[in-house]
């Protein structure tokens, strides 16, 4: 009868050769899966493993086309001039010279089409992974970093490109040589022909121990290099903070830890990599010693020719590289299962935002949008949800400020408008119609988000703020500007609109910063549009003119203005205070002030900041 000990051990037997076993179909399906991308280019596959087989075929003939030629030779210079044997020599000498060019001339055609359909199924790898990325969500983004993402995108995608001429090539390639010519060589002379082939297990195993264990460190050093790139992102994302702070040091020191770790184990690759190629270089010259001894004393005994001989040695010759090319073929085996595995696996992501299979068109008959007692909660936050019971209705020409504490859901409330995340109850409406039965494309065009973040790309001023509508005429462009109080700025510029920012908008202010992405949504003319903190750096005059030119912009139009500054919502038709996710006050300015709660606590706090001491001085 077992005991718990050997039930306990049984189970984690078993358990363990499960996992093994789908992580082994796993892999083996995702090699498939690649092989079905190549085989998208038949023309260019087929003409390849061709040009494989001729060109492992003619490679063969060298050897014997060497060997008979030595043993011409010296039939030559044994008949002392004859003509029959110097014509003989010549014509070998001929078929030589023409195999080795035709072999070139297939190897050329191999390696040429073996990179164009590498390259071709990257182009569309990248494709794919740049489209993917465009459209998963905010709630991927906000768990996965993006040094993490650009090494998935060049270094994964890099091993999966290269399978078909690391892997599938080397296949056919290494199964004519050393099949087809084992049979020679064996079928020539069985001594002689095992001594040749000797050295090929032990190649064999160390290649493949080999690179297996480079794999293995290789994947630990990929890490290693996000992290590097992780470190460089934020520093050069952060270049100003790490100047002021004079923080120089710090991030050297930062940086050279991680440097550091990558270099500790790329020197232990390149020991695994010396050692054995040290050892397999040993067995080799091992070989070819034991088979010029033997052949030597055939030779002199007269069974064999030394053009037979030079046969045994050429083969052996050309066989080391391609024997030594098995650990890089389980190599390429294995980095493309992984790598594979790894970049299908965000290529496979389901998207938690995306068109309903019925999705219609939002069409804007009156512009009303409804809060209907939304909640959201975000993923792995628990059970306490961001928001709770949100309800209010807001009318084109009105506009709804949002107050509330740090973290209280406010941008939340934003995000949600355009479906940047799905409400977990409750619905969003714009005339009737909620925002998950219509078409994302057709709902983001009515719903203009001028973040808090005031992102700018690496480009002209004009292009910048016409980013949404690449094709607009340069009198909407300004007056756009000028709706955000900056076409007088852009005017006084040597080059105008067509001045190029620095990377993230590195040369303008953060207050030109927000106006110019204001001016970017307003491009848009959005049904409604919503202000998520985005004067928090305009100071509070140019804030007064961008909101009365605002008045004329929004007068048809939905505004939410989210804002810890009450001085840039007390103008709103109605304020939401909002608190752990809910709305707790609503009202006009007037009518919070009045009911003396929360609002006028934060009014006092901002705007009546000294009122308690003048009242204690008098």
């Amino acid at each position: 009868m077992p005991t718990d000990a050997t039930s306990g051990a049984a189970k984690r037997g078993k358990s363990f050769a499960h996992v093994a076993e789908a992580s082994w179909g796993k892999g083996l399906s995702t090699l498939l899966r690649i092989v079905r991308m190549t085989l998208r280019h038949p023309w260019q596959v087929a003409i390849t493993l061709v040009s494989t087989f001729i060109a492992a075929t003619l490679q063969l003939f060298i050897p014997r086309l060497l060997g008979r030629a030595i043993d011409q030779a010296q039939g030559v210079m044994a008949a002392s001039g004859g003509t029959v044997a110097e014509q003989a020599l010549w014509h070998t000498a001929l078929t030589l010279l023409v195999v080795s060019i035709l072999r070139g001339l297939f190897t050329m055609a191999q390696n040429y089409y073996g990179e164009a359909v590498g390259h071709q199924t990257g182009y569309e790898l990248r494709l794919a992974f740049y489209e993917k990325i465009q459209r998963l969500s905010f709630s991927y983004h906000d768990k996965v970093h993006t040094g993490d993402l650009i090494t998935l995108g060049l270094l994964d995608l890099d091993g999966v490109r290269m399978f078909f001429a690391t892997g599938i090539l080397r296949v056919v390639l290494l199964g004519v040589l050393i099949g087809v010519g084992a049979y020679l060589l064996i079928s020539t002379d069985l001594v002689l022909g095992l001594l040749s082939l000797s050295f090929v297990p032990f190649v064999a195993w160390r290649s493949s121990v080999t690179q297996l264990r480079l794999r293995s460190t290789w994947l630990t050093l990929q890490e290693r290099l996000s992290v590097l790139s992780r470190v460089m992102d934020e520093n050069l994302g952060g270049i100003r903070v790490v100047r002021a702070f004079a923080a120089q040091r710090h991030e050297l020191k930062k940086f050279d830890r991680a440097k550091q770790a990558a270099l500790e184990l790329a020197n232990e690759r390149v020991d695994i990599r010396v050692s054995n190629t040290s050892a397999m270089n040993f067995s080799f010259l091992a070989a070819m010693g034991l088979v010029l001894w033997f052949g030597g004393q055939k030779v002199i005994a007269g069974q064999i020719s030394v053009g037979t001989l030079a046969q045994f040695l050429t083969f052996m010759t050309i066989l080391q590289m391609p024997v030594r090319q098995l650990g890089l073929m389980v190599n390429s085996f294995a980095r493309a299962s992984t790598c594979g595995t790894r970049l299908f696996e965000l290529l496979d992501t389901e998207l938690d935002i995306e068109d309903a299979p019925d999705a219609r068109e939002l069409v804007i008959s009156e512009g009303v949008l409804r809060f209907d007692n939304v909640g959201f909660r975000y993923e792995g936050a628990g059970d306490r949800p961001t928001l709770s019971g949100i309800s209010f209705e807001a009318r084109p020409g009105e506009t709804i400020g949002i107050v509330g504490p740090p973290g209280s859901g406010k941008s939340t409330i934003a995000h949600l408008i355009p479906r940047f995340y799905d409400v977990t109850s409750g619905a969003i409406t714009i005339d009737g119609q909620d925002i998950r039965e219509v078409t994302l494309q057709s709902l983001r065009k009515v719903v203009g988000v001028v973040q808090q973040d005031a992102f700018l790309f690496t480009t002209s001023i004009e292009n910048n703020i016409a980013y949404g509508n690449p094709w607009a005429r340069e009198t909407r462009i300004g007056q756009a500007a000028e709706y955000a109080q900056l076409h007088n700025y852009i005017i006084g510029l040597p080059a105008g609109y067509t001045t190029v920012v620095g990377e993230r908008g590195a040369s303008l202010s953060g207050g030109q910063r927000q106006r110019l992405t204001i001016a970017r949504s307003l491009m848009l003319r959005p049904s409604v549009l919503v202000f998520d903190d985005s004067t928090a750096a305009i100071d509070a005059g140019t804030e007064q003119r961008i909101r009365a030119a605002m008045k004329r912009f929004a007068r048809d139009r939905v505004t939410l203005i989210i804002s810890h500054r009450l001085s840039s919502l007390m103008h709103a038709d109605q304020i939401l205070f909002v608190e752990g996710g809910r709305i707790v006050e609503r009202g006009t300015h007037e009518e919070l002030l009045a009911l003396g709660g929360r609002y006028r606590a934060l009014y006092d706090l901002q705007l009546r900041p000294d009122d308690d001491r003048l009242e204690g001085a008098a």
